[in-house]
Protein backbone atom coordinates (compact mmCIF):
# COMPACT_ATOMS: atom_id res chain seq x y z
CA UNK A 1 0.00 0.00 0.00
CA UNK A 2 1.48 3.52 -0.35
CA UNK A 3 2.29 5.89 1.69
CA UNK A 4 0.11 8.42 3.41
CA UNK A 5 2.29 10.99 1.37
CA UNK A 6 1.95 9.61 -1.19
CA UNK A 7 -2.01 9.49 -1.00
CA UNK A 8 -1.98 13.09 0.13
CA UNK A 9 0.20 14.66 -2.93
CA UNK A 10 -2.94 13.43 -5.08
CA UNK A 11 -4.93 15.70 -3.43
CA UNK A 12 -2.83 18.69 -2.28
CA UNK A 13 0.69 19.72 -3.90
CA UNK A 14 3.38 19.10 -0.66
CA UNK A 15 5.83 21.75 0.36
CA UNK A 16 8.78 21.26 1.86
CA UNK A 17 8.86 23.61 5.11
CA UNK A 18 12.60 23.43 5.48
CA UNK A 19 16.32 24.24 4.18
CA UNK A 20 17.30 20.62 4.47
CA UNK A 21 18.50 19.39 0.87
CA UNK A 22 18.49 15.74 2.28
CA UNK A 23 15.13 16.10 3.10
CA UNK A 24 13.91 17.58 0.07
CA UNK A 25 15.33 15.05 -1.50
CA UNK A 26 13.80 12.48 0.20
CA UNK A 27 10.43 13.39 -0.11
CA UNK A 28 10.27 15.40 -3.29
CA UNK A 29 7.84 18.37 -2.57
CA UNK A 30 6.65 20.46 -5.30
CA UNK A 31 8.01 23.46 -3.49
CA UNK A 32 10.29 24.23 -0.72
CA UNK A 33 10.90 27.71 1.39
CA UNK A 34 14.00 29.71 3.03
CA UNK A 35 13.59 31.52 6.05
CA UNK A 36 16.24 33.41 8.90
CA UNK A 37 14.73 30.50 11.49
CA UNK A 38 15.70 28.09 8.79
CA UNK A 39 19.29 29.57 7.99
CA UNK A 40 20.09 29.77 11.78
CA UNK A 41 19.25 25.82 11.84
CA UNK A 42 21.43 25.48 8.74
CA UNK A 43 24.22 27.20 10.35
CA UNK A 44 24.43 23.50 12.46
CA UNK A 45 24.24 21.39 9.10
CA UNK A 46 27.84 20.18 8.27
CA UNK A 47 26.15 19.77 4.78
CA UNK A 48 25.64 23.74 4.48
CA UNK A 49 29.11 24.87 5.84
CA UNK A 50 30.68 25.26 2.63
CA UNK A 51 28.39 27.55 1.45
CA UNK A 52 28.31 29.59 4.46
CA UNK A 53 31.57 29.89 4.17
CA UNK A 54 31.99 31.13 0.63
CA UNK A 55 29.06 33.56 1.14
CA UNK A 56 30.88 35.00 3.87
CA UNK A 57 34.43 35.33 2.17
CA UNK A 58 32.67 36.82 -0.65
CA UNK A 59 30.12 39.53 1.08
CA UNK A 60 31.60 42.63 0.13
CA UNK A 61 33.55 44.62 2.51
CA UNK A 62 31.37 47.95 3.14
CA UNK A 63 29.91 48.57 6.92
CA UNK A 64 30.47 47.50 10.10
CA UNK A 65 30.24 44.13 11.47
CA UNK A 66 26.17 44.43 11.89
CA UNK A 67 25.84 46.29 8.68
CA UNK A 68 27.90 43.24 6.70
CA UNK A 69 25.92 40.71 8.67
CA UNK A 70 22.37 42.03 7.62
CA UNK A 71 23.55 42.01 4.41
CA UNK A 72 24.54 38.81 4.37
CA UNK A 73 20.97 37.09 5.18
CA UNK A 74 19.95 37.56 1.89
CA UNK A 75 22.75 36.77 0.33
CA UNK A 76 22.83 33.54 2.18
CA UNK A 77 18.77 33.16 1.75
CA UNK A 78 19.13 33.14 -2.02
CA UNK A 79 22.21 30.84 -2.03
CA UNK A 80 20.52 28.46 0.16
CA UNK A 81 17.16 29.64 -1.83
CA UNK A 82 19.40 28.48 -5.20
CA UNK A 83 20.53 25.19 -4.06
CA UNK A 84 16.48 24.14 -3.77
CA UNK A 85 15.45 25.27 -6.96
CA UNK A 86 18.18 22.83 -8.14
CA UNK A 87 16.17 20.01 -6.08
CA UNK A 88 12.28 21.39 -6.11
CA UNK A 89 10.68 21.49 -10.06
CA UNK A 90 8.14 24.53 -8.40
CA UNK A 91 9.00 27.38 -6.05
CA UNK A 92 11.09 28.83 -3.64
CA UNK A 93 9.58 31.05 -1.12
CA UNK A 94 12.39 33.85 0.39
CA UNK A 95 11.38 36.23 3.04
CA UNK A 96 11.55 40.09 3.04
CA UNK A 97 12.46 40.40 6.89
CA UNK A 98 9.99 40.87 9.75
CA UNK A 99 11.55 44.51 10.78
CA UNK A 100 10.14 45.34 7.53
CA UNK A 101 6.34 44.11 7.89
CA UNK A 102 4.95 47.81 8.55
CA UNK A 103 7.19 49.37 6.06
CA UNK A 104 5.60 49.04 2.27
CA UNK A 105 8.23 50.93 0.02
CA UNK A 106 11.46 49.08 2.36
CA UNK A 107 9.51 45.92 1.66
CA UNK A 108 9.27 46.62 -2.11
CA UNK A 109 12.71 47.67 -2.44
CA UNK A 110 14.09 44.40 -0.26
CA UNK A 111 11.94 42.25 -2.96
CA UNK A 112 13.32 44.11 -6.29
CA UNK A 113 17.27 42.92 -3.78
CA UNK A 114 16.15 39.83 -3.17
CA UNK A 115 15.01 38.89 -7.31
CA UNK A 116 18.13 40.86 -8.67
CA UNK A 117 20.38 38.25 -6.12
CA UNK A 118 18.19 35.42 -7.97
CA UNK A 119 19.19 36.64 -11.20
CA UNK A 120 22.46 36.86 -10.81
CA UNK A 121 22.48 32.89 -9.79
CA UNK A 122 20.59 32.42 -13.05
CA UNK A 123 17.16 31.77 -11.11
CA UNK A 124 13.97 33.53 -12.92
CA UNK A 125 11.59 35.32 -10.76
CA UNK A 126 9.05 32.51 -12.38
CA UNK A 127 11.01 30.27 -9.60
CA UNK A 128 10.51 32.82 -6.69
CA UNK A 129 7.68 33.37 -4.09
CA UNK A 130 8.40 36.55 -1.92
CA UNK A 131 7.67 35.89 1.48
CA UNK A 132 5.74 38.80 3.03
CA UNK A 133 3.68 39.01 6.34
CA UNK A 134 -0.12 39.79 6.17
CA UNK A 135 -0.18 42.98 7.59
CA UNK A 136 -1.61 46.36 5.62
CA UNK A 137 1.64 47.27 4.48
CA UNK A 138 3.02 43.99 3.55
CA UNK A 139 -0.40 43.43 1.70
CA UNK A 140 0.04 46.64 -0.33
CA UNK A 141 3.88 46.18 -0.91
CA UNK A 142 2.63 42.33 -2.58
CA UNK A 143 0.12 44.58 -4.78
CA UNK A 144 3.26 46.51 -6.41
CA UNK A 145 4.91 43.52 -6.80
CA UNK A 146 2.11 41.48 -8.06
CA UNK A 147 1.72 43.68 -10.91
CA UNK A 148 5.13 43.88 -11.65
CA UNK A 149 5.02 39.77 -12.21
CA UNK A 150 6.70 39.30 -8.54
CA UNK A 151 4.92 36.61 -7.30
CA UNK A 152 4.30 36.51 -3.44
CA UNK A 153 3.68 34.07 -0.55
CA UNK A 154 1.60 36.38 2.47
CA UNK A 155 2.42 34.73 5.43
CA UNK A 156 1.18 34.82 9.08
CA UNK A 157 -2.15 34.94 7.79
CA UNK A 158 -4.55 34.29 10.88
CA UNK A 159 -7.68 36.36 9.70
CA UNK A 160 -10.81 36.18 7.68
CA UNK A 161 -9.46 40.51 6.76
CA UNK A 162 -5.83 39.27 6.04
CA UNK A 163 -7.36 36.74 3.80
CA UNK A 164 -9.68 38.72 1.92
CA UNK A 165 -7.19 41.89 1.76
CA UNK A 166 -4.92 39.27 -0.16
CA UNK A 167 -7.70 38.05 -2.19
CA UNK A 168 -8.54 41.83 -3.53
CA UNK A 169 -4.63 42.46 -3.79
CA UNK A 170 -4.28 39.72 -6.48
CA UNK A 171 -1.78 38.15 -4.04
CA UNK A 172 -0.29 34.86 -5.85
CA UNK A 173 -0.29 32.50 -2.74
CA UNK A 174 -1.36 32.98 1.07
CA UNK A 175 -0.13 30.96 3.93
CA UNK A 176 -2.93 30.58 6.60
CA UNK A 177 -1.50 28.88 9.84
CA UNK A 178 -3.07 25.75 11.06
CA UNK A 179 -1.36 25.01 14.74
CA UNK A 180 -0.68 28.75 15.88
CA UNK A 181 -4.48 29.00 15.92
CA UNK A 182 -4.82 26.08 17.40
CA UNK A 183 -2.51 26.56 20.28
CA UNK A 184 -4.32 30.34 21.10
CA UNK A 185 -7.66 28.48 21.18
CA UNK A 186 -5.85 25.23 23.18
CA UNK A 187 -4.79 27.71 25.80
CA UNK A 188 -7.75 30.21 26.18
CA UNK A 189 -10.00 27.32 26.44
CA UNK A 190 -7.88 24.77 28.02
CA UNK A 191 -9.09 22.02 25.68
CA UNK A 192 -8.30 19.68 23.22
CA UNK A 193 -9.77 19.24 19.71
CA UNK A 194 -10.29 16.58 17.74
CA UNK A 195 -8.98 17.07 13.61
CA UNK A 196 -12.69 18.28 12.63
CA UNK A 197 -13.08 20.58 15.25
CA UNK A 198 -9.38 21.72 15.22
CA UNK A 199 -10.10 25.84 15.16
CA UNK A 200 -7.18 26.02 13.30
CA UNK A 201 -8.57 23.35 10.37
CA UNK A 202 -11.53 24.89 10.66
CA UNK A 203 -10.07 28.22 9.68
CA UNK A 204 -8.10 27.39 6.72
CA UNK A 205 -11.20 25.53 5.74
CA UNK A 206 -12.96 28.79 5.87
CA UNK A 207 -10.06 30.51 3.64
CA UNK A 208 -10.41 27.79 0.73
CA UNK A 209 -14.13 28.08 1.02
CA UNK A 210 -13.84 32.10 0.74
CA UNK A 211 -11.43 31.65 -2.65
CA UNK A 212 -13.84 28.63 -4.12
CA UNK A 213 -17.31 31.39 -3.47
CA UNK A 214 -15.18 34.63 -5.01
CA UNK A 215 -13.61 32.56 -7.58
CA UNK A 216 -10.42 34.41 -6.50
CA UNK A 217 -7.00 32.97 -8.72
CA UNK A 218 -4.63 33.10 -4.97
CA UNK A 219 -3.67 29.81 -3.92
CA UNK A 220 -4.27 28.49 -0.67
CA UNK A 221 -1.34 27.25 1.41
CA UNK A 222 -1.98 25.22 4.88
CA UNK A 223 0.73 25.90 6.85
CA UNK A 224 2.46 25.65 10.81
CA UNK A 225 0.63 22.39 11.31
CA UNK A 226 1.45 20.36 14.77
CA UNK A 227 0.20 16.98 13.81
CA UNK A 228 0.18 14.66 10.63
CA UNK A 229 -3.62 14.32 11.16
CA UNK A 230 -3.88 18.32 11.18
CA UNK A 231 -2.01 17.73 7.38
CA UNK A 232 -4.60 15.11 6.72
CA UNK A 233 -8.00 16.95 7.53
CA UNK A 234 -7.00 19.73 5.10
CA UNK A 235 -6.31 17.33 2.01
CA UNK A 236 -7.57 18.68 -0.67
CA UNK A 237 -6.35 22.45 0.24
CA UNK A 238 -4.17 23.22 -3.42
CA UNK A 239 -1.31 23.35 -1.03
CA UNK A 240 -0.19 22.40 2.25
CA UNK A 241 3.99 23.21 3.50
CA UNK A 242 5.17 20.34 6.01
CA UNK A 243 8.28 20.02 8.44
CA UNK A 244 9.84 16.87 7.61
CA UNK A 245 9.42 15.18 10.82
CA UNK A 246 5.51 15.29 9.52
CA UNK A 247 6.73 13.94 6.01
CA UNK A 248 8.85 11.62 7.62
CA UNK A 249 5.38 10.32 10.07
CA UNK A 250 3.13 10.21 6.44
CA UNK A 251 5.96 8.73 4.32
CA UNK A 252 6.42 5.65 6.58
CA UNK A 253 2.68 5.41 7.50
CA UNK A 254 0.55 3.19 4.50
CA UNK A 255 -3.12 4.12 4.28
CA UNK A 256 -5.26 6.20 2.03
CA UNK A 257 -5.89 9.78 1.89
CA UNK A 258 -9.53 11.24 1.37
CA UNK A 259 -9.99 14.87 0.13
CA UNK A 260 -11.56 17.00 3.17
CA UNK A 261 -11.38 20.21 0.81
CA UNK A 262 -13.36 20.38 -2.54
CA UNK A 263 -11.71 23.53 -4.34
CA UNK A 264 -14.65 25.31 -7.10
CA UNK A 265 -14.21 28.10 -8.87
CA UNK A 266 -18.19 29.28 -8.51
CA UNK A 267 -17.25 32.93 -9.50
CA UNK A 268 -19.77 34.59 -7.27
CA UNK A 269 -20.42 37.80 -6.19
CA UNK A 270 -17.65 39.14 -4.57
CA UNK A 271 -17.42 41.24 -1.24
CA UNK A 272 -16.80 44.92 -1.63
CA UNK A 273 -12.59 45.55 -1.33
CA UNK A 274 -11.60 46.20 2.36
CA UNK A 275 -10.70 49.72 3.11
CA UNK A 276 -7.61 50.11 5.19
CA UNK A 277 -9.69 51.45 8.54
CA UNK A 278 -12.12 48.08 7.49
CA UNK A 279 -9.07 45.44 7.42
CA UNK A 280 -7.58 47.07 10.67
CA UNK A 281 -10.90 47.23 12.52
CA UNK A 282 -12.34 43.75 11.24
CA UNK A 283 -8.45 41.93 12.10
CA UNK A 284 -8.72 44.19 15.58
CA UNK A 285 -11.88 42.74 16.52
CA UNK A 286 -10.18 39.28 15.90
CA UNK A 287 -7.87 38.54 19.38
CA UNK A 288 -6.51 36.01 18.57
CA UNK A 289 -5.46 37.00 15.25
CA UNK A 290 -4.22 40.31 16.64
CA UNK A 291 -2.33 38.01 19.11
CA UNK A 292 -0.46 35.51 16.32
CA UNK A 293 0.63 37.99 14.23
CA UNK A 294 2.15 40.51 16.54
CA UNK A 295 3.71 37.51 18.25
CA UNK A 296 4.96 35.70 14.65
CA UNK A 297 6.59 39.13 13.68
CA UNK A 298 8.40 38.78 17.42
CA UNK A 299 9.60 35.68 16.75
CA UNK A 300 10.93 36.05 13.46
CA UNK A 301 12.49 39.02 14.00
CA UNK A 302 14.33 37.16 17.23
CA UNK A 303 15.60 34.65 14.42
CA UNK A 304 16.76 37.47 12.27
CA UNK A 305 18.36 39.03 14.74
CA UNK A 306 19.96 36.15 16.17
CA UNK A 307 21.09 35.12 12.90
CA UNK A 308 22.94 38.37 12.14
CA UNK A 309 24.62 37.61 15.55
CA UNK A 310 26.19 34.30 14.33
CA UNK A 311 27.23 35.91 11.32
CA UNK A 312 28.63 38.82 12.66
CA UNK A 313 30.79 36.85 15.64
CA UNK A 314 31.91 34.61 12.50
CA UNK A 315 32.93 37.47 9.87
Amino acid sequence: MASRLDALKQHSLVVADTGDLDAIRRYQPQDATTNPSLILKAFDMPGYQPLIERELAALPAQGDKQERAARAVDHLAVAMGSEIAGVVPGRVSTEVAARLSFDTQASIRKAHELIELYAQRGIGRDRVLIKLASTWEGIRAAEVLEKEGINCNLTLLFSDAQAQACFDAGVFLVSPFVGRVTDWYKKESGRDFTPENDPGVQFVRGVCERVSQGGYDTVVMGASFRTADQVLALAGCPRLTISPALLEELATTPGTVKAKVLMTRNGGPRPTSLSESGFRWEHNQDAMANDKLAEGIRRFDEDQSRLEQRIADRL
